[in-house]
Parts: structure tokens; C-alpha cells; sequence
């Protein structure tokens, strides 16, 4: 006790950064408006005990009380389909370098819900995400600990869609469909999802051909879609889903902006989305990592079992020249870095 009593007097007195200290990460699981909860992970000196979510095992201390960080607040938009113990290690990083961090469950497009994946959850991410801005805010036990005039947002895939939305990107369900009807053999997983894979056969023209029916029908919508929060100053996108983007919108980002393009990746393949954001933003936004060897799956850590030849498997497993040991600890090391710089002087 007395340890601790000492390392937290150090922390306050000579100003040292959250990075410096042995914290420990604590969890809040917060009630969302309309359903679902908010994951909010946050320094604490608290004890962990290891808990099982899932297939994964964890860590943290659950309930206990926050310790005051540096002030800010990170909301990571997980992917389709996604859940919030696959950030648990990047929100490990974040909250050692003390912030707080929000994990919302998007609406109709995570892992307990995959009714309505694709633009109908994107037009609502923007908005989610905000909420959980406002719930963090007014939670008695955040509320005296954050200032929230520069917040951070996170996002991998369709995540990533969500972080270039604050970065001023404009989209359209439109420019979805048209890429698509242009690019879907080669950009196939981002026109379908995990619904089904080409396999170089007969029945792969049939799969193009029903798909592109479908998806002319579905997306028949030129509206264009905007958000803005100008509580939100910095963000990193990890191999987004961005071929909808105007890149014109994301010339000049209204944000800091950081991406993490992975070289392999087959699920957004990075030359139409993240590397066309980076042709468009550069040299207004960052590349944080170049990950030559990772895939999509770079963007989860932990990573989940993959049922061996499943779709998910072929997506998102990481490529044989893929060093996650290494790899995965400097990548949340740079994220973090970003939003320290970007965030913590304002």
C-alpha cells in the first residue's frame, strides 16, 4: 500500500506521464441509450483478476476507481460485427498512458447483432459514438477526470469508416454501389461482407452477377452523409472501409488525422480505401504503420479462433510472415504516441 500510495504522490508532484507508472486498466460496463452497453476501460491501481469473454482470456479490474490520467477520452468504433475484447490490448496501451477509453457497441452491427451491416450502420456510427462522448460525461465517476473539448476516435474497418466520418469525410451509399459495379472482383469482401468468398470457379460469375443485382438495388441512394463533432480533434483510421469517401473531403481532414494501412490486406483491399484516403489527405494526415507483412486482422488483438477454412479464416487470420508478437506492441505504442501529441496539449 504504501508503494502505491508513493507512486501515485510521484505521478502528482513531479508531473510524471501515466506512461511511466505500473497502472493497472479497470472496466466500467455502461447501460447504452436504446440498448447495448459501452466498455469503458480507465487507469486504476486496483488489483486485476482474469476474467474469460468469450474465447478470450482476460484482465482487468472491474468496478474499481479510476485514477486520474491526462484528461482524455478515446472512443474506439470496433468493427462489423465486432466486439470490445478484441481492443482490450490497444485500450490496455491507452490507459497506461492515461486515458479513458469508450467502446460503444454499434447498433445492429456487432457480434451479438449482425442485422444490418454496411452503410445502414454507418450512417448511425457517427451519432453512437458521440453518445457515448455525452454518457461518459456525465458519469460521476469520469465526469470530474476528463476535459472534453479534444477527444480521441479509433477505428479499424468499418470502425475506421466511423473515424474518417470526424475527420470531415463525406460518403454515400451511392459511391458504395458505383465502386462496386467497377471493382468487385477484386475488391470482392468489401462489396459482400462475409456472406461468401470466390474460389476461382464456374460459380464465381454467377456469385459477381447476383451480387451486383443486389447491390444496385440496395444502395440506391445518392445522399451524401456528414458528421460533425467538434468535441473530436484526432483520428486514427486502421485499414478503413473508405472506397465510398470523396476523397476531395478528406484533402484538407477537419481532425488530426492518423492511418495504419496493413500491406495484405484482402478484406478492404488497401489500394482502393486506405491508400486512396492517403493519396488524397497526405501531407495533411500521418501514416502511424505501414505493416508490410499484416492483414486485415492486424486491427484485433487480441485475435479470436477462426474456425480453420471459414470465411472469416481466409479474411482476417494473419498472413505466415506476420509477426503479431512484435508487430502488435509497436503499433499501440505509435497509436498512442499520436494521440498523446494530437490531444493532450489542448
Amino acid at each position: 500500500m504504501r508503494c502505491q500510495f508513493f507512486r501515485v504522490l510521484i505521478f502528482f508532484l513531479c508531473g510524471l506521464p501515466p506512461a511511466a507508472q505500473a497502472m493497472n486498466m479497470g472496466l466500467i460496463r455502461q447501460p447504452q441509450e436504446g440498448g447495448g452497453t459501452t466498455m469503458v476501460f480507465f487507469p486504476t491501481l486496483a488489483s486485476e483478476t482474469q476474467v474469460s469473454q468469450g474465447p478470450f482470456r482476460l484482465s482487468w479490474a472491474e468496478n474499481s476507481a479510476p485514477l486520474k490520467g491526462n484528461g482524455r477520452l478515446i472512443v474506439v468504433s470496433h468493427g462489423s460485427g465486432g466486439s470490445p475484447w478484441v481492443h482490450t490490448d490497444l485500450a490496455r496501451t491507452l490507459t497506461q498512458h492515461g486515458f479513458v477509453v469508450a467502446i460503444p457497441q454499434h447498433a445492429g452491427d456487432n457480434y451479438l447483432d449482425f442485422s444490418e451491416p454496411g452503410p445502414p450502420s454507418w450512417k448511425r456510427r457517427p451519432l453512437e459514438v458521440s453518445q457515448a462522448i455525452n454518457q461518459v460525461s456525465t458519469n460521476p465517476l469520469f465526469a470530474p477526470l476528463l476535459r472534453l473539448d479534444a477527444v480521441g476516435v479509433f477505428g479499424g474497418s468499418a470502425g475506421g469508416h466511423t473515424a474518417l466520418s470526424f475527420a470531415g469525410g463525406e460518403w454515400s451509399p451511392a459511391r458504395f454501389r458505383d465502386h462496386c459495379m467497377q471493382h468487385i472482383a477484386d475488391d470482392f469482401s468489401s462489396c459482400v461482407g462475409f456472406a461468401t468468398r470466390l474460389h476461382g470457379t464456374w460459380l464465381d460469375s454467377l456469385k459477381l452477377s447476383i451480387a451486383k443485382l443486389i447491390i444496385r438495388w440496395r444502395f440506391d441512394d445518392e445522399t451524401s452523409y456528414r458528421y460533425t463533432d467538434k468535441r473530436v480533434r484526432a483520428v486514427v483510421a486502421m485499414v478503413p472501409f473508405a472506397a465510398d469517401f470523396s476523397a476531395e473531403s478528406l484533402k484538407t481532414p477537419q481532425t488530426s488525422l492518423g492511418l495504419v494501412i496493413a500491406e495484405k490486406d484482402i478484406n478492404q483491399v488497401p489500394r482502393f480505401h486506405v491508400k486512396a484516403i492517403q493519396s488524397a489527405c497526405e501531407p495533411r494526415c500521418q501514416i502511424l504503420a505501414e505493416l508490410i507483412e499484416a492483414g486485415h486482422g492486424a486491427m484485433l488483438s487480441p485475435l479470436p479462433p477462426f474456425e480453420r477454412g471459414s470465411i472469416a479464416d481466409h479474411l482476417l487470420s494473419d498472413p505466415p510472415s506476420f509477426d503479431r508478437a512484435v508487430s502488435i506492441p509497436k503499433l499501440n505504442a505509435a497509436i498512442a504516441k499520436f494521440f498523446v501529441q494530437e490531444l493532450t496539449d489542448y
